[in-house]
């Protein structure tokens, strides 16, 4: 699939990279390190990375933007569904590749590399470099790390493997990667984060089956000088708490018009429930958008009811045990 790859990148002189709607890092730093390294390999090639951009994630680059996209190739990264992608209308293209690490969802692209057992989109892009003619240097390394850093929270996700070690380690070794630096942009805040993150701590709500839940409208936003994008990036923070199983964080997003919904689970598998949310993606880290807070409700009912089959079960298990 690599060398396939590979050879389609070779065939076009524009090519365009896509990922999902409300960027992540590692969506971010899988499009534009395969931009970066597919520039450095073919200076001749038009290459752009396109999507809605962020400010918080500027580090990674900046997004370019094109008109016409007739006779180009398009790559999608990180996205499993169709109605996901930012900023690129499939029939436009001549020709889709899709490379994502995400239980499947949609068949959409020619040449499909889909591997839910990798850590990260970055990890897949950065397996296709170093199995293909594409060139890497220490911007794109730099990117490709701090991607597989975030999609496994510092390797502290059952989604590190040897695999993800190995990897990590030889981008480390091959291009003295300088680890502090590369975290400053990844975890630096300002102060009014920081408060606001203090502030879904003291006002999470945690129901008899562990699902812990959070409602986040637009003018308590505006108070703590916070965007939309904020809660979801503070999510995988509160993964250590004793009593809770799913916590859940939904955060209104006026810009958009929905509720952004960003779910993560200590065992219960969450995906299933908000695929039927306009949502998805792994076992236990999870999100969706809705329109409503009131159907923010339906999603607590859902998740209570997989926790609570998730802690019988475990229950059961200890009784047959003993």
């Amino acid at each position: 699939m690599f060398s396939q790859i590979y050879e389609t990148i070779k065939k076009f002189d524009k090519i365009v990279l896509a990922r999902h709607v409300g960027p992540d890092p590692d969506a971010m730093s899988s499009t534009m390190a395969l931009r970066d390294s597919i520039r450095l390999t073919f200076p001749e090639k038009h290459v752009y990375a396109i999507g809605s951009g962020s400010q918080r994630f500027t580090y990674f680059g900046h997004l370019d933007k094109i008109d016409d996209v007739s006779d180009a190739l398009l790559i999608v990264l990180d996205t499993p569904d169709i109605r996901r992608i930012d900023g690129a209308n499939l029939s436009d293209f001549e020709e889709v590749i899709k490379i994502d690490h995400h239980p499947f969802v949609d068949k959409f692209g020619e040449l499909e590399l889909i591997d839910d057992t990798a850590s990260s989109a970055a990890e897949l892009v950065l397996e296709l470099i170093n199995n293909t003619p594409l060139v890497m240097d220490k911007g794109v390394a730099s990117k490709l790390y701090l991607g597989i850093v975030s999609d496994t929270n510092r390797f502290m996700f059952n989604n590190s493997t040897s695999r993800t070690f190995k990897n990590v380690s030889s981008l480390i070794d091959e291009y003295q990667l300088n680890i502090n630096e590369l975290y400053e942009p990844l975890y630096l805040r300002p102060f009014n984060e920081v408060k606001f993150e203090g502030y879904i701590g003291l006002n999470l709500k945690i129901t008899a089956d562990g699902v812990a839940y959070i409602k986040l409208p637009n003018n308590l936003l505006e108070e703590f000088g916070v965007d939309a994008a904020s809660p979801g990036n503070m999510i995988n923070n509160f993964n250590f708490i004793d009593e809770v199983l799913v916590w859940v964080f939904f955060t209104e997003d006026v810009k958009n018009e929905n509720i952004r919904v960003s779910a993560r689970s200590r065992g219960p598998v969450i995906n299933e429930v908000l695929s039927h949310y306009n949502g998805g993606g792994h076992k236990y880290a999870s999100g969706a958008r809705v329109k409503t807070f009131s159907e923010t409700d339906l999603i607590i009912n859902d998740l209570n009811a997989v926790s609570r089959a998730f802690k019988n079960k475990n229950e059961g298990d200890k009784i047959e045990n003993k």
